[in-house]
């Protein structure tokens, strides 16, 4: 199976630009894009001003556009085959098009930070698997952020837009996640993974080894963040934090921890957050010193952790995970995401990741009576815009 290739071209043959065009009688303008994310390890720590280890994939949203002087936002999904629109100067959330509340999320979050918005023809195409855990929803908010400020003539730096990011799930979704998916859709470098520290918004490259391969599998479940249990993890991790009298799970540590009272169950998530940031670092170093067999040994507990401790796994998951290991040349495999479905990320010797695709395929299919996608991916580029050319 071929790894997956950035979705790009001019407007001939391109099938967005050719729906566009079909669809608002105009060519498009520019193309925005973003990409999904890949986390390596580093789960639930961003909401806790932690660590975490990301990287861009090629899999993304991109968003074909044409300016409009009204005001008005005409949004059409090419994917879902729906459409709304609403205008700059009255932005609400969206009861009918709860998919669209994600654009019109980022262009509330763009006007209050002091952004002249402009209207404009927009539609949306991506092939980054929708609750998947692959941050689809990230990708779709870097890409409007591109897309906006290429229709206004501005530009946002990648920290902003991450956040601007960030409130549109929080304010118009209503899902309370962390900054990773959006800086990683945002800042994505080629080649590389990328160190985050959430609090500081510092980050550096960590260069994947060429003999590694990135081997993503969805495991066909789907879940829905804003429904789960995502938020109550959150409010625990607070519960934790504010017992040890801490701003959050990163300035603690297990003595810590051990030293106040707590329901079992905070206790069992601190722990986790805990032990999953010292990963993240440690998991650094591996990757930098080339050492692929501790960086996968590192994976292999945070799914452990994520299964045991924080309790976000589920069987589908489990077995995934599981038929990854057993595969010649990984090293680690492990949930990525939030949990409660979506895929897993192994580590593989790149010789062998091809060869394990059909066998994983098979066996899980056999256990599950779920058919997955299986595919590999490199490192990709952040979010950017480009204009259409003839």
């Amino acid at each position: 199976m071929r790894n997956d290739k950035s979705m790009t071209g001019n407007r001939t043959g391109d099938k967005l630009l050719v729906e566009f065009e079909r669809r608002y009688e105009r060519p498009a303008a520019f193309i925005a894009r973003a990409p999904g994310r890949v986390n390596m390890i580093g789960e639930h720590t961003d909401y806790n001003d932690g660590f975490v280890l990301p990287a861009a994939i090629e899999r993304e949203t991109r968003i074909a556009l044409a300016p409009r002087d009204d005001g008005e936002v005409r949004l059409a999904a090419l994917d879902l085959n729906r459409h709304t629109g609403f205008n700059v100067d009255a932005i609400e959330p969206s009861l009918d098009e709860g998919w669209s509340n994600y654009v019109r999320g980022v262009a509330a979050g763009l006007r209050a930070a002091g952004y002249a918005l402009r209207g404009a023809d927009m539609l949306v195409h991506g092939n980054v698997p929708i609750g998947s855990g692959l941050s689809s929803s990230a990708a779709l908010e870097m890409a409007s952020v591109q897309a906006f400020g290429a229709a206004g003539g501005f530009t946002v730096p990648p920290d902003a837009a991450a956040r601007i990011g960030q409130a549109a799930e929080h304010q118009f979704v209503g899902a309370k996640t962390g900054l990773m998916d959006q800086l990683a859709s945002a800042l994505g470098q080629a080649g590389h993974l990328l160190l985050i520290d959430i609090r500081s918004l510092e980050y550096r490259a960590v260069p994947v080894p060429t003999n590694a391969a990135i081997l993503i599998a969805d495991t066909s479940v789907r879940r829905q963040l804003a429904s789960s249990a995502y938020n109550e993890r959150r409010s625990q991790c607070e519960a934790a934090a504010a017992a040890m009298g801490v701003p959050a799970l990163r300035d603690a540590t297990l003595d810590m921890l051990a030293k106040v009272d707590v329901p079992d169950v905070v206790r069992r998530r601190a722990t986790h957050i805990i032990e999953e940031n010292a990963r993240v670092l440690e998991a650094v170093a591996a990757f930098e010193g080339g050492d692929l067999l501790r960086a996968g040994a590192l994976m292999n507990g945070s799914h452990f952790s994520l299964r045991d401790l924080y309790e976000v796994s589920s069987k589908e998951l489990d077995i995934m995970a599981a038929l990854l290991r057993e595969q010649p040349g990984c090293y680690g495999a492990r949930l990525t995401g939030a949990g409660f479905g979506g895929c897993c990320v192994a580590l593989m010797e790149a010789s062998h990741a091809e060869a394990a695709i059909p066998a994983v395929a098979k066996s899980y299919e056999q256990a599950t009576g779920l058919r997955p996608a299986l595919y590999l991916t490199r490192a990709a580029t952040g979010a950017n815009v480009r204009a259409v050319t003839s």
